[in-house]
């Protein structure tokens, strides 16, 4: 990586060895209620599929998906997660970037992106990506903060419309926009405890939640 990816690429890095001398051991219980309940699905639903998750970081994002046939991670930075212990997780790491995935066309089932769209650099090239990975008829859960102001990790500052730059590829499935809570320093926090988004106070800060199916 240069330049601002390299840049990017040592805020996030820094982050994640901040909470790993807090936690001591990056934990990942907490996942198994976002790729499910937060999208009205049960672990049933993954029985016998193929995941991807864009932006995977590394607590092993999916190491709670034992019924799928497949569970692959892709981030940029899954080489340097190896100080993180990734290596002792079921779920398989690929170091790329989600505007370059290195799979085939319709190989997934289901392809996932948790909090991770604002970090990329191009987001358009990342979604077509995303749609020439997974098949048609699968689904792609997206969870996204919008109306933030851009930060070295988060580069990129989308709105609900890009809702409408996935419909050339998409059908929305179940749809939700929630504020963030005042003082939250998680996206998923919004799920947890956010409320409905409030439209009428033009943009601010807040997460779009979708489950969308591939045309």
């Amino acid at each position: 990586m240069r330049g601002a990816d390299a840049d990017k690429g040592a805020h996030e890095l820094a982050y994640w060895r901040q909470r790993a001398a807090i936690e001591v051991t990056l934990g990942n219980e907490h996942y198994a209620p976002l790729y499910t309940d937060m999208f009205g699905l049960t672990r049933e639903f993954y029985r016998g599929k193929k995941v991807l998750d864009i932006g995977c970081g590394p607590r092993g994002s999916l190491e709670w998906a034992g019924e799928a046939v497949e569970r692959v991670g892709l981030d940029p930075l899954a080489d340097a997660y190896r100080e993180f212990g990734i290596d002792k997780h079921s779920m398989t790491y690929v170091t790329a970037t989600a505007e370059k995935i290195p799979y085939a066309d319709g190989y997934f089932d289901v392809v996932t992106s948790l909090n991770s769209l604002d970090h990329v650099d191009d987001p358009t090239q990342a979604i077509e990506e995303i749609a020439r990975v997974l098949r048609r008829g699968g689904t792609f859960l997206l969870e996204v903060e919008v109306g933030h102001q851009p930060t070295p990790t988060e580069p990129i500052s989308l709105w609900f419309d890009v809702l409408d730059e996935l419909a050339a590829h998409f059908e929305v499935v179940s749809e939700q926009r929630y504020e963030m809570p005042p003082g939250a320093h998680l996206v998923h926090d919004a799920y947890r405890k956010g409320g409905g988004f409030d439209m009428s106070r033009g943009r601010h800060p807040g997460v779009l939640v979708a489950q969308l199916r591939r045309r």
